[in-house]
């Protein structure tokens, strides 16, 4: 069948993103696809629904950054396609699977909240983060910390 479409379009087939062979919807609730369509609408600067290296470029720029375009390729290389809204939401998916629910990661911080506050130390994040098990370097928690000063909310990280 893709033959004979392709013979009566003259030899020429649109270049469409490849399809995610899970349904890949279901793997999130209603809420968490919506802000990762706001996400998606927010990366597409150039508004043809698809993210490229210009869409990540322009958007970082508009952050004050200016990536390198090894790190843009390597982003849009880790999609076998182009990026449509169905194909990120697969990297996310792909990237998601086997992380810790929330209640975990909430009892995680507990463990450093030692007087019930619901903050955590700068530097005794930075210990857990850069001495134990998965270790971040300093500028891995460098990055992740950008915009907070001293004392760290889990209930603005989780």
């Amino acid at each position: 069948m893709a033959a004979a479409k392709k013979a009566r379009s003259g030899g020429k087939q649109k270049k469409r993103a490849q399809r995610a062979t899970s349904n890949v919807f279901a793997m999130f609730d209603q809420s968490q696809i919506q802000e990762f369509k706001e996400a998606f609408t927010l990366i597409d600067q150039n508004r043809d629904g698809f993210i490229d290296r210009e869409d990540l470029h322009d958007m970082f720029a508009s952050m004050g950054k200016d990536p390198q375009e090894k790190i843009l390729s390597e982003m849009v290389g880790d999609a076998p396609g182009p990026i449509n809204f169905t194909m990120f939401l697969t990297l996310f998916g792909e990237k998601l699977n086997g992380t810790d629910p929330e209640e975990t990661i909430r009892n995680a911080f507990k463990t450093l909240d030692e007087d019930g506050s619901g903050t955590i130390f700068e530097d005794d994040l930075k210990d857990a983060l850069c001495t134990r098990g998965d270790r971040l370097s300093n500028d891995e928690f460098e990055q992740m910390l950008i915009g907070e000063i001293g004392r760290a909310s889990c209930r603005e990280r989780v």
